[in-house]
């Protein structure tokens, strides 16, 4: 029993490691290319096999470069003499789909594959999760944000494809992770660990660019809140210092990896793709003899680096900041809500969240904020412990909740909405601090504890049954407020329809001996590659294919509610004949590919 007790944590965490491997390795052996990996596909190959980073500069390098690592034991051919690669500036759609599909190289083992980096990544997500966890709560209490974070249909969903949203959590949980290490335990080698987590957290996403505010932000409540009287500025001086070290170390490791990945980049093409692509940045390029506005000058600066050998690296780098900062900024038309919408709003990120949540996950979280709610009320009442007591001992659950605030906030503000996936660095913090409030919580007699294990195991068992249950739908997953064949009905894009199901559409097809099909497909899969002669790409300006002897109709249900849904007040006007009047019973498909491709029986 000792011995169990002893070990038993690390083979129930193994088992966690092992089904979540399972289950995303199985899923992406059935799905087609979701839209982004189309992009990502391309970008990656060509950084790891010709160290040049023409293509898809807007994310960072390191996913790409892990996802593309077993491709170099393949014989692959890539379209470099083609005009996507050798003159467009980021072709990457092209030689995406060139590369894939039409160079002779079979996608679908290359997708297998590309997608194995992702995975490996993911199960280094939920072992950091356990790791961190386990110092605050212990080794079996880390099993349960683990097991949420492992078996999270969202994670499941989205840890095997090649796009930047795994490594996006995986940055942002290492980088707050060493920087609490270093905070609390200062010295050469937190400080050193710090660092380079900060530069691997820029390396994985942009969007990881938020953590150097956010660091700022709690080394300020840190080290004012030092109990030594007459040393307060002092020990904030010190700590900035610190923390800007931190950033330096970071920012020395971004060096070597764009060093690498644009080694063969010819120095006048990244000049003049910088310039391109920056070309309506913050107003567009300063007039001769005119002073740069100040965010411009950022644009001009960058434009100016890339054609420099030395600082072209970063150059590369702070192209893909400005871009997806140009992007945040901006709007994207969505359905959200009934509606076709140019922006979300406010209430996007927490109505998807809402609905694509496991219900048992959203009471856990639920129960452990209001304790904590109360937990305050009664520390300002006994006025105990103080605010730097508790800063002092507890900055590691400062530090998430700090972070939870800030990009939720960021989130909520952004009128970029385009996927819960965006709010996947939250995950694994909301679950570790969910589990040590749920832990307090079970203290108590006898009975009250037998009574809130039980509660807590109803719960864990409810969550798995419903991971079970969804597989292998988990990107069109959402929770029983709406039914997890409704989520449609509310939002799409990446919450619902992504492209994963035309390899479904093709076996489809197949299996009911169907002659010729018209497709109108969202996504990364290449129509013509699955489906072979027996598939028409078609539009809603074509009209009905069974005027044109086709008798079956299939159509991504991302597209029919871009086209069919109510236009919100302000949207453009939509053309009439793209919105598919000839298909009146549109929301009636006949059958599904998957669960995102509606087929209908003309």
């Amino acid at each position: 029993m000792a011995t169990f007790l002893k070990r038993g944590s690390t083979w129930v965490l193994a088992v966690i490691l092992i089904s979540s491997f399972s289950i995303m390795f199985s899923v992406a052996r059935e799905e087609s290319p979701i839209m982004d990996e189309l992009a990502h596909i391309p970008a990656a190959y060509s950084y790891l096999k010709y160290q040049d980073y023409r293509l898809n500069p807007e994310h960072p390098p390191i996913v790409k470069i892990i996802a593309a690592a077993p491709l170099l034991f393949l014989n692959l051919n890539f379209p470099v003499n083609s005009t996507a690669w050798l003159n467009n500036v980021n072709g990457q759609w092209g030689v995406g789909n060139l590369f894939i599909y039409y160079s002779g190289n079979n996608a679908d083992q290359l997708i297998d594959w590309v997608r194995v980096g992702p995975i490996l990544l993911t199960l280094l997500l939920i072992l950091v999760t356990y790791l961190w966890a386990k110092e605050l709560v212990g080794e079996w209490w880390a099993l349960l944000p683990a097991l949420l974070v492992g078996l999270s249909p969202t994670v499941l969903a989205h840890g095997h494809y090649v796009t930047t949203d795994i490594g996006a959590a995986l940055g942002v949980l290492i980088a707050l992770y060493a920087y609490s290490k270093y905070v609390s335990s200062p010295s050469r080698k937190t400080f050193i660990w710090a660092g380079l987590a900060f530069g691997v957290a820029q390396l994985l996403k942009f969007s990881a660019v938020v953590l150097t505010p956010v660091l700022i932000i709690l080394a300020i409540f840190y080290y004012l809140t030092v109990p030594q009287r007459g040393m307060r500025l002092r020990s904030l001086g010190k700590g900035l210092l610190g923390t800007i070290g931190v950033f330096v170390i970071g920012f020395l490791l971004v060096y070597p990896f764009y060093f690498f990945t644009t080694l063969n980049y010819p120095i006048a093409k990244q000049q003049s793709d910088t310039s391109y692509l920056l070309g309506s940045f913050a107003g567009g390029p300063t007039p001769a003899g005119k002073i740069c506005k100040p965010v411009r000058c950022i644009g001009d600066l960058d434009i100016w680096m890339a054609g420099n050998p030395v600082t072209r690296p970063y150059a590369e780098y702070l192209l893909g900041v400005l871009m997806v900062g140009q992007r945040s900024a901006g709007s994207n038309t969505i359905y959200f809500l009934g509606e076709v919408r140019q922006s979300g709003g406010p209430m996007y990120f927490p109505t998807v969240y809402a609905l694509k949540e496991p219900i048992p996950v959203i009471i856990i979280t639920g129960l452990a904020s209001l304790l904590g709610i109360l937990g305050i009320i009664r520390a300002i009442r006994k006025k105990h412990p103080t605010f730097p007591e508790y800063l002092g001992t507890n900055f590691a659950e400062f530090s998430m909740l700090g972070f939870i605030v800030f990009y939720g906030a960021y989130s909520v503000l952004s009128p970029l909405n385009i996927g819960l996936r965006h709010l996947m660095p939250l995950f694994p913090l909301i679950y570790i601090l969910a589990t040590v409030g749920i832990k307090k919580w079970t203290k108590g007699n006898f009975l009250k504890l037998q009574v809130k294990f039980g509660l807590m195991a109803l719960l864990v068992i409810w969550f798995i049954a419903e991971t079970a249950a969804a597989y292998p739908y988990y990107l069109s997953y959402f929770n029983e407020f709406v039914g997890r064949a409704n989520g449609w009905k509310y939002v799409t894009d990446s919450n619902y329809d992504w492209g994963q199901d035309l390899k479904r559409l093709a076996d489809f097809v197949k299996q009911n001996n169907i002659p010729k099909i018209a497709v109108d497909y969202f996504g990364g899969g290449d129509v013509p590659y699955y489906l072979g002669d027996r598939a028409v790409v078609w539009q809603s300006s074509k009209g009905n294919p069974n005027e044109s002897g086709i008798g079956w109709i299939a159509i991504s249900v991302n597209t029919l509610q871009g086209d069919r849904a109510k236009l919100a007040p302000g949207s453009p006007p939509r053309s009439p004949e793209d919105e598919y009047q000839w298909l009146p019973n549109a929301y009636e498909p006949y059958a599904r590919a998957g669960t995102s491709i509606f087929i209908y029986k003309l």
